[in-house]
């Protein structure tokens, strides 16, 4: 684990910040190839006008979810800390949600399909998201519980993991997360090639589902944030709400949503019957 790279004079260059801005570019990239597969001409261009906003309210949103979420007995006797975004503690939870307000406000002003580019998203979601786990572990920002068979990972001095629990082996959830993301991913591109004609809107309601399950049982393995009730913490309370927004959602496209179907822009949607 390795916190910084470098230092230029006395800046350090940060292995948190530049894994996390590869991975917003990375997902970019693969959104702006969805765009150009299953859009309209111009959309590559709405994503570039968004871009900017999303990552603002994503870094937003990611930061209220973790300060107030799941870190704030840290937080309310550090409130300077609040703004150091630099130093780790984004909530990806948050940051989709943040991302997420910030799309459907720009998509509602220019009359585009919101569950449309949701779906352009999604692919690009799930690999950025893979990246910034990386970013979490180069960090030591977030970290497993002990492991009491001696399996695991076990950081250095100077990070957050190694100040709570010293040298003892930790899960390494953050990483079998990012790798869960990569395996998601995959399988999206699969169900693209193997069947066309999905429901617009259900590709992001496989993110939706499918990441949140993977996360729900990953928290328990985690050692960074405070229990509640059931001895959950706040990123299954999320994931768990998320399930059930993305099934009620999903439910609600596949029943009404039939004729406008996943793999050709509107216009040829109207002009060729979906295919199954």
């Amino acid at each position: 684990m390795h916190s910084y790279w470098f230092w230029i004079g006395p800046f350090p260059i940060r292995s948190y910040s530049t894994i996390f801005a590869l991975a917003f570019l990375l997902g970019l990239g693969v959104t702006m190839y969805f765009a150009k597969v299953f859009g309209e001409k111009g959309d590559t261009e709405h994503w570039w006008n968004m871009a900017p906003m999303i990552l603002i309210f994503g870094i937003a949103g990611a930061r209220f979810w973790q300060v107030f979420f799941f870190d704030w007995p840290f937080y309310e006797h550090h409130l300077g800390q609040i703004v150091a975004v630099w130093n780790g503690g984004l909530s990806i939870q948050g940051g989709i949600v943040g991302g997420v307000a910030a799309g459907i406000w720009y998509l509602r002003r220019h009359n585009r399909s919101i569950l449309l580019f949701a779906d352009m998203a999604a692919p690009g979601i799930l690999l950025g998201q893979s990246i910034g786990r990386d970013a979490d572990f180069m960090n030591g920002s977030a970290y497993g519980a002990p492991n009491p068979h001696g399996f695991g990972v076990v950081f250095p001095p100077g990070t957050l993991a190694n100040e709570q629990y010293g040298l003892h082996p930790l899960w390494p959830a953050v990483i079998w997360e990012g790798m869960a993301d990569v395996i998601l991913f995959a399988i999206l591109l699969v169900l693209f090639q193997r069947k066309k004609g999905w429901p617009v809107g259900f590709a992001f309601i496989y993110y939706l589902v499918t990441y949140n399950i993977v996360r729900f049982f990953m928290e328990i393995m985690r050692g960074d944030s405070p229990r509640f009730a059931l001895g959950w913490d706040a990123a299954q309370y999320t994931a768990v709400v998320s399930v059930v927004v993305g099934l009620a959602l999903g439910v609600w496209i596949f029943r009404k949503n039939r004729t406008n179907r996943l793999g050709y822009t509107h216009s040829q949607a109207d002009e060729s019957p979906p295919t199954t």
